[in-house]
């Protein structure tokens, strides 16, 4: 069955409720060499929906690394834990920026395995970070 696409009004309300930042990552999209997904946060294949709280803006890294998963392993206590829900959690709570603010650091159980999970630190988005930083342009500013 071929899959479904979100309806144009629809993404359009996704993308300027996260302001065009990756609700993951926090990379803005002006910095990527491809359009953002909308993404299922509770995928269609374990019961989600297209409604508007169940939708997330996501760079491709993230979605992709994502795919079809809501928990992970926290690699401190080995416990599995809910992956971050851009709905129902906030940034700030789950996560900082380490010493250098190229680095996502997981605060909590969902913290780090979003962190894990979602490969937050993967080598190309900390080499943006820096770039990122360096222009004055960094989520964290």
């Amino acid at each position: 069955m071929p899959k479904k696409r979100i309806p144009a009004a629809i993404r359009r309300q996704v993308f300027a409720r996260a302001k065009g930042y990756c609700e993951y990552c926090l990379t803005p999209e002006t910095f990527s060499l491809e359009s953002f997904c909308v993404e299922h946060i509770m995928p269609i294949t374990l019961g989600g929906t297209d409604a508007l709280d169940n939708l997330a803006l996501s760079c491709h890294g993230c979605n992709w690394a994502k795919s079809v998963k809501t928990h992970g392993e926290d690699p401190v206590s080995r416990n599995i834990a809910p992956l971050f829900n851009p709905r129902q959690h906030t940034w700030s709570e789950h996560f900082s920026w380490k010493e250098e603010p190229t680095h996502v650091l997981g605060l909590t159980p969902t913290g780090r395995a979003t962190v894990e999970a979602l490969k937050l630190n993967r080598k190309n988005l900390v080499n943006l970070r820096l770039a990122m930083f360096v222009l004055g342009e960094h989520p964290l500013r």
